[in-house]
């Protein structure tokens, strides 16, 4: 497999395509988010991490969460590929006075100092991509559970 591309590297991948999810950064790369996003079974698993930009999978379980929490210096998009969801925010930890309710194709914008967390309200694992700028995980990061996510403090 060319590291730098996924397996469709020319023309439509098969609908049964699977990917070497690992992180690809900082090489050039290309990928079907869509599908990488559904494969990914880990609570988070870091795609690609560039110097300036990161890319991480997520996998949500029914009734789990990410975990309010907060990033100083870091702005983050995520993406609902998959499943149902409330996010919840504000500028303080004891008040995260906004809420919405998320469905697949939503996205969620945070900005840096603002507390934040995302519930899975459905039936089925909240797949998510998430990109973050500056990278906010140690390359090559991969938290099989959120329990192992929470051990790492990274």
């Amino acid at each position: 497999m060319n590291r730098h591309c996924a397996p469709e590297q020319f023309g439509t991948p098969a609908p049964d395509t699977t990917y070497e999810i690992c992180d690809f950064g900082p090489d050039p790369f290309a990928i079907n988010i869509n599908r990488a996003t559904l494969q990914n079974q880990c609570f988070r698993r870091a795609l690609w991490t560039g110097h300036y930009l990161q890319l991480t999978l997520m996998c949500i379980p029914v009734g789990g969460e990410i975990g309010l929490e907060i990033h100083p210096d870091t702005d983050q998009f995520l993406r609902l590929e998959a499943g149902q969801g409330m996010v919840q925010m504000g500028k303080c930890k004891e008040k995260v006075d906004m809420q919405c309710c998320l469905s697949k194709n939503d996205v969620v914008l945070v900005p840096a100092e603002t507390w934040h967390n995302i519930v899975n309200t459905g039936r089925h694992p909240l797949k998510i991509y998430s990109i973050y700028a500056p990278p906010h995980h140690p390359h090559g990061t991969i938290h099989r559970t959120k329990a192992e996510a929470d051990e790492s403090h990274d």
